[in-house]
């Protein structure tokens, strides 16, 4: 696959954000799977509807849902893999739950290359066949680049050469750095990084942690219910 994007952005994308999620405390006292709390802090209702206004952004499971989470998530961060599939299984036991995508690059040059791949496939399919090309990156081992990416496109049954051409145009630069200046806005300096009902979430908690959050917003549409801290 040719190098389809400019030095320039592919620092700008790749220093916008430190990547190693951080032990601090956060705004709510939301355990990780691992006993510790997990960083976290509000975010503006504002703000957060800007979310699905993204281009390039896929929302699946029920759309309908009570139940929004939101993942920031770059191809080539393993804990965002390991997140995948537990969101999978998350996503058929909660059928209120709905999961927005955003592609989100900070990883280097060969994630920019793949989720330009990402963006032409969310571009020329349909949620359904995006999401088993996303799943099928996240239990692919190895670095996922362009040619990887254009592999299981094609896998599942997209024409090469057509997203190619789509991956090639300058566009989808342009909406990568989108996806990060409001992942920077919401304060996101980990991947993956969640936003849910108000509140940014950054590193990944754990399924247990996660079905928690996503039972506390269907029971009283909060992370945290009164009374439970």
């Amino acid at each position: 696959m040719p190098r389809l994007i400019s030095l320039f952005l592919a620092t700008t994308l790749t220093l916008i954000i430190p990547l190693a999620a951080r032990a601090d405390g956060g705004f709510y006292p939301i355990m990780a799977d691992d006993g510790e709390i997990i960083a976290n802090h509000r975010v503006p209702a504002a703000l957060e509807s800007q979310i699905e206004k993204l281009p390039g952004v896929i929302v699946v499971g029920n759309l309908h849902g009570k139940v929004t989470l939101n993942e920031f998530y770059d191809v080539n961060c393993p804990y965002c893999r390991q997140a995948s599939t537990d969101i999978d299984t998350l996503l058929r036991a909660y059928r209120e739950l709905r999961l927005a995508l955003v592609p989100y690059p900070v990883l280097g040059i060969p994630s920019i290359l793949g989720t330009r791949v990402e963006l032409a496939v969310i571009r020329l399919s349909s949620a359904q066949t995006f999401y088993k090309f996303h799943r099928m990156l996240d239990v692919a081992r190895g670095v996922v680049d362009g040619n990887r990416a254009l592999s299981a496109a094609e896998a599942v049954g997209l024409d090469r050469a057509k997203v190619l051409e789509v991956a090639n145009e300058n566009v989808l630069g342009d909406i990568m750095t989108r996806h990060a200046r409001l992942g920077d806005a919401l304060g996101l300096r980990a991947t993956p990084g969640f936003v849910i009902k108000g509140v940014a979430i950054n590193g990944y908690p754990g399924p247990k942690a996660l079905a928690k959050l996503i039972e506390s917003v269907l029971n009283c549409g909060a992370v945290i219910c009164e009374g439970s801290h």
